[in-house]
């Protein structure tokens, strides 16, 4: 090899879950001669060969040794148990030797999160990435029946549909009814940061029997960025203002503030955007907001802009809550799918003209934000709604 001292990575949600490719790769090497030193441990395991490769194995729970070398490859091992977040520095440490990722694993109960998603997104190629499935019963040498296998068909019998077709024959079986299955994480989430040249907009659902969620965004280009998020529960509004007054990005010369009506209103307490006023000097706006206007005013903003092929609508990974509220990963609170969904019938159809009311407070503090900076989609003999450039 031209280049020595080629780093690899073994990227898992923990050490122990790299074990079996570690010791895999350790195997071949050995076989083929190529081993120079194999360390005994996984946590963490490294291993050199003879000419000049590095692998090493990388965990998930501990973010800073993903922050180190730049490696030429790696690959992550259950790629399904890792966040979407770690999926996200992967790529990152990636970009300074134009680096390769694989991702491998079986599709978890009920396929929720971003893996799945970014599965069915690559089935048919994207860029340079491709997705692919191999079927249990296609490991002709464990089954030479192939999914006639009786030891196959007997689980086929007793299990269900679904673990059916997740565990053995590797198709993703997503939650149903989601409010906005437009929502992709290959498009819309993405590294946006904090810009000081423009201004910050709290958008806010004070969300008291879910989550209290502020969305804080920046608008820059025409593209809605949601670079951070508080997302909390159990914490009252003085409790969250005072987060937000230590975040780096309140140093912004500009602030601007919309909450959900009921913000306003006193609840055996002082309404919460007077408590925001008090703590911040920030005034917020509210509006009522029709539940199925907000609908389609966020789905025009999960189209991508023709002119410049990105969404109109960015979001860091980091911000989990909002996140989890469309799918693309758990819930930060319980680990648990708690998607914004429509009511659903006994036969998996939708029932009733309107989502259920809950699991949608980043999502309610979006549209918010969106109506007041945008207002609401218009047709027919009504004004066309135009999008320009705001700061």
């Amino acid at each position: 090899m031209e280049e020595e001292d080629e780093l690899f990575w073994l990227v898992a949600a923990d050490y122990d879950r790299t074990r079996a490719e570690f010791d895999y790769l350790a195997g071949y090497f050995a076989k083929w001669g190529a081993l120079k030193f194999v360390s005994k441990q996984v946590n963490p395991g490294r291993m050199e060969l003879a000419n000049g490769c590095v692998i090493e194995t990388k965990s998930a729970n501990d973010p800073r040794t993903l922050a180190m070398k730049a490696p030429k490859g790696i690959i992550v091992c259950e790629a399904s148990q890792i966040d979407l977040e770690t999926f996200y520095r992967c790529l990152e440490r990636l970009i300074e030797k134009r680096g390769w990722l694989l991702m491998g694993g079986t599709f978890e109960a009920g396929s929720l999160g971003w893996y799945p998603m970014q599965y069915k997104a690559w089935l048919s190629g994207l860029d340079d990435s491709q997705s692919f499935s191999l079927p249990t019963d296609s490991n002709t040498y464990l089954f030479p029946d192939g999914e006639n296998d009786p030891e196959l068909q007997r689980l086929k019998r007793e299990s269900s549909d679904e673990f059916w077709l997740e565990r053995i024959k590797g198709i993703p079986v997503p939650p149903q009814g989601r409010v906005f299955p437009e929502f992709r994480p290959d498009i819309h989430v993405r590294k946006v940061q904090w810009e000081p040249d423009y201004p910050v907009h709290l958008w806010v659902d004070p969300g008291y029997a879910g989550a209290y969620a502020v969305e804080c965004v920046q608008v820059v280009d025409g593209q809605v960025r949601v670079f951070d998020e508080i997302y909390e529960k159990g914490l009252v509004t003085e409790d969250i203002a005072t987060m937000a007054l230590n975040r780096n990005w309140w140093q912004s010369s500009e602030k601007f503030g919309v909450i959900d009506i009921g913000g306003t209103q006193h609840q055996a307490m002082p309404a919460a955007a007077e408590q925001w006023l008090k703590q911040t000097g920030i005034t917020f706006s509210s509006k009522k907001v029709r539940i199925m206007e907000g609908v389609e005013r966020l789905k025009t903003f999960l189209k991508v802009n023709p002119s410049t092929q990105l969404p109109w609508l960015a979001i860091n990974p980091r911000c989990t809550g909002i996140l989890s509220e469309f799918g693309a990963v758990p819930s930060p609170f319980d680990g648990q799918d708690r998607a914004y969904r429509w009511k659903m019938n006994r036969e998996g159809g939708v029932a009733g003209e309107s989502p259920e009311d809950r699991y949608n407070h980043g999502i309610k503090a979006l549209t918010y934000g969106l109506i007041d900076r945008f207002g609401y989609v218009h047709s027919g003999n009504n004004k066309v709604f135009r999008m320009g450039r705001w700061r």
